[in-house]
């Protein structure tokens, strides 16, 4: 096994011992050499990685800035000051001028800046109808629009639609039905139910309407799909029903 590591440089020492005056021959790679390459080409790897991260450090700011459609952010004077705009609303009846930061949210808007906070903030993504308010006669979700983007509209919250001792038809009914358990999402409920109806006396049809030639009709199946976007943790829907099924006659007893 000796034999094979070394063959080649010990059959040269062999040959040339026996001839005087010509040098031994010496192995063409000993291990030293080995070690040296090795070292040598561990540096020169170290080196081109280097080499190749300063490289590409240096060329992707260049690269991004050489991209048109790429938003780069600039550097103020030294003021992150939000920028703000005077937004003028009519909220329950009352016009008020507010000054808003651009970001802020129909909800944040009425909640932190009016103090109406009757209007809830509960997945603040538009899938709960906790925020919703009625918004130049359409109930929205205030937790999914910009203040600024409804300069001038009439806005009614909860607040607007009854006191505690002048309750709105609607409000009392959910209390005689028990139309509520926790009642976190009951303002949404409200305002919803309250647009709702009016929905459905204007004749603006639903998924659950059976014929689009005829207004709607008020039955359970059109105010369960059109209350379908306010949810209810406690499971009160039935009792939400029963409460809008007595609004609605109501009211419409009295119109007749």
């Amino acid at each position: 096994m000796a034999a094979g590591f070394g063959g080649r440089a010990a059959r040269a020492g062999r040959a040339t011992a026996s001839r005087p005056g010509i040098p031994e021959a010496r192995p063409a790679f000993t291990a030293h050499d080995h070690d040296r390459h090795d070292l040598d080409r561990h540096r020169l790897d170290r080196h081109d990685r280097n080499r190749r991260r300063l490289m590409a450090g240096a060329s992707a700011p260049a690269s991004l800035a050489a991209l048109p459609g790429i938003a780069r952010a600039v550097p103020g004077p030294g003021d992150d000051a939000p920028v703000t705009a005077r937004v003028a609303l009519t909220v329950n009846g009352v016009r008020r001028e507010i000054d808003l930061d651009l970001r802020t949210s129909l909800l944040d808007a009425m909640r932190e800046h009016l103090h109406l906070t009757g209007s809830k903030k509960g997945c603040d993504h538009g899938q709960c109808g906790a925020c919703t308010m009625i918004v130049n006669g359409r109930r929205i979700n205030g937790c999914l629009t910009l203040a600024v983007m409804h300069q001038g509209a009439e806005i009614t919250t909860i607040e607007g639609l009854g006191q505690p001792d002048a309750l709105h038809p609607l409000q009392a009914a959910f209390v005689t039905h028990d139309g509520y358990q926790c009642g976190y999402c009951t303002p949404g409920q409200i305002c919803s139910g309250v647009a709702v109806l009016e929905e459905i006396r204007a004749g603006i049809p639903s998924h659950a309407t059976g014929d689009l030639t005829r207004p709607p009709e008020l039955s359970e199946a059109e105010i369960r799909e059109r209350m379908s976007g306010n949810l209810c943790r406690c499971g009160a829907y039935s009792n939400i029903v029963e409460a809008m099924t007595d609004y609605a006659e109501q009211a419409s007893g009295s119109r007749a």
